[in-house]
């Protein structure tokens, strides 16, 4: 997990996949934190991400590094957490969310991943596989 959160932290910018209804739906995400063994995300609960998500909690990440040689692919399940200590979490390590965020506001999200799996490929080789 913390290879895969690496990974997205270097790259910058990731792009979240959902459906809604028979389309798929992909936007920039920017967030991505370890807290209590788990990897999370933020959102907001007034976008549309979020009613997509409460929907049909299946999601996948695609990342690219840099260099523009090795690509991530995240494919998981994603549960809600409304306690505040991870949102406080997601907000203390991303302090340039606390203009729009606040922990105990309602609208904050934070979603963790379970049953996930990380696909790291890149031209050079065989794609590798992190289950989490």
């Amino acid at each position: 997990m913390e290879e895969v959160v690496k990974f997205l932290k270097e790259a910058g910018a990731y792009f979240l996949a959902t459906v809604d209804g028979d389309q798929p739906k992909v936007r920039p995400f920017g967030t991505a934190e370890i807290f209590e063994g788990k990897l999370y995300i933020q959102t907001a609960k007034a976008k549309n991400v979020s009613k997509q998500i409460a929907a049909n909690p299946k999601v996948q990440i695609c990342a690219m590094n840099k260099a523009g040689n090795e690509w991530l692919r995240l494919s998981g399940t994603l549960v809600n957490d409304d306690r505040l200590e991870p949102k406080v979490h997601m907000l203390e390590n991303y302090p340039e969310l606390k203009a729009m965020y606040k922990a105990e506001d309602p609208n904050t999200q934070v979603l963790y991943f379970k049953d996930a799996e990380a696909v790291f490929c890149s031209f050079a080789g065989a794609p590798k596989i992190v289950k989490f």
